[in-house]
């Protein structure tokens, strides 16, 4: 009796984690987008290693984050006006082609010996430009494959497929530097392109746009209108911003700790993004058992204290193991953030204006990434890394602490 009961329990909890992978299409979006999104974290643990290879520039490593990252700043409220006036999927699908074309064309440069800094500084930018429509689009699509109900739940779990993907990409792309060269990275992300583009076209879930006379700059500043009329969703865009601003040049610089001061090779490179991975996958599955929790908000800050906490940790750490200990704590307190706030912006977003509510959101949340890189490439080399990424640490947790005791509103939600 005691076994059942504790295998039905077992199973009630996975079914809790897994709720939303009952629905047809979301289950056929997940797996396509995570096998694409292990194929895109293969070709950016080579692409940086590369870049470093060729240049040993740490200004270059942040640059080619900054190209990757400003499309998305420049355009991505745009992406969001036409996905709520172009079926999504439609977007979705020339997002795809873009990407798997720029990844293979690279693929092509490094296997004839012909690349050169500036091809894939130029690359980095067509994918994020692809990126900065396909953005809105995905963001918007995810939550119309589920029921309400089930959505903190489904976007707990599309944070669990990218982050198995952390885990998974640098692992392979590790082995992969160090056994076969930097063209089979780049050529397995340009194939794996093929299983979002099969889901894509397998998905019944259609959105069907009203049609609408307004011109593109009146439809952008209803969904900035509609956002600011939403109680603390100011506080949480500013919030997405400041997060990653501060907290995505860590990843970016692990090359310069893995070479400069642990005095290591690609495979440790892979490894630490890895250990980042498991801990995110950790941070999304408890958000995905905890369900439709109340005080999402507080629970968001208070993952921005260890977030915090963690990036300073590990930049001031001289020690390869606890460092690695440190990043599966980065990654768990990362997701966590990531996957309540997410969830915030989606529940008060109505169907209508997701598209360019959420370009507002990635917006910010995508704009932060450039930014960062591009301060930190120009601060590294003169303070060093661990000096500019504890400092990144200790100001996310005095982020934090603001929201937690002087703007409580967002605590409260």
């Amino acid at each position: 009796m005691v076994g059942f009961c504790g295998a039905f329990g077992d199973a009630w909890v996975i079914g809790r984690i897994f709720k939303a992978f009952q629905y047809r299409d979301f289950r056929l979006m997940w797996v396509g987008a995570c096998t694409s999104s292990i194929g895109t974290w293969m070709q950016i643990v080579a692409q940086s290693w590369l870049i470093y290879r060729l240049s040993h520039s740490k200004f270059l490593l942040g640059l080619d984050q900054f190209l990757g990252g400003i499309p998305i700043f420049m355009f991505s409220l745009i992406g969001g006006v036409i996905a709520d006036r172009v079926e999504r999927r439609k977007i979705l699908l020339g997002s795809q082609y873009m990407q798997m074309a720029s990844a293979g064309l690279l693929t092509i440069l490094v296997a004839t010996g012909h690349v050169h800094v500036w091809h894939i500084l130029c690359l980095s930018f067509v994918s994020g430009f692809a990126q900065a429509f396909g953005g809105p689009a995905y963001l918007a699509l995810i939550p119309t494959l589920v029921e309400k109900e089930d959505m903190p739940n489904a976007i707990a779990l599309n944070s669990i497929q990218f982050n198995l993907a952390v885990t998974i990409g640098p692992a392979l792309a590790g082995q992969a530097l160090g056994r076969l060269g930097e063209t089979w990275c780049f050529g397995l992300n340009a194939l794996s392109f093929l299983a979002p583009i099969i889901s894509l076209m397998m998905i019944r879930t259609r959105f069907l746009p009203l049609k609408t006379k307004e011109s593109m700059f009146t439809s952008l500043k209803q969904g900035i209108q509609f956002a600011r009329r939403q109680s603390s969703m100011e506080a949480l865009i500013l919030l997405a911003f400041c997060m990653t601003f501060l907290a995505m040049p860590l990843r970016t610089y692990f090359p310069v700790f893995v070479k400069d001061i642990f005095h290591r090779g690609p495979e440790t490179y892979g490894n630490l993004l890895a250990l980042m991975g498991i801990g995110s996958v950790c941070g999304s599955l408890a958000i995905a058992s905890a369900g439709n929790i109340k005080r999402k908000g507080l629970v968001a800050l208070g993952a921005l204290v260890c977030l915090g906490g963690g990036i300073a940790g590990f930049a001031l750490s001289k020690s390869l193991p606890v460092s690695q200990a440190v990043l599966v704590l980065v990654g768990a307190s990362m997701m966590a953030v990531f996957a309540t706030v997410n969830s915030l912006v989606q529940l008060i977003t109505t169907n209508e204006m997701r598209g360019r509510v959420m370009s507002v959101y990635n917006f910010a949340f995508r704009g932060g990434m450039p930014m960062g890189n591009l301060l930190s490439g120009w601060l590294v080399p003169m303070f060093t890394a661990p000096l500019v990424l504890s400092v990144n640490g200790f100001l996310l947790i005095l982020l934090a602490l603001y929201f937690l005791l002087i703007q409580r509103r967002l605590a409260a939600l």
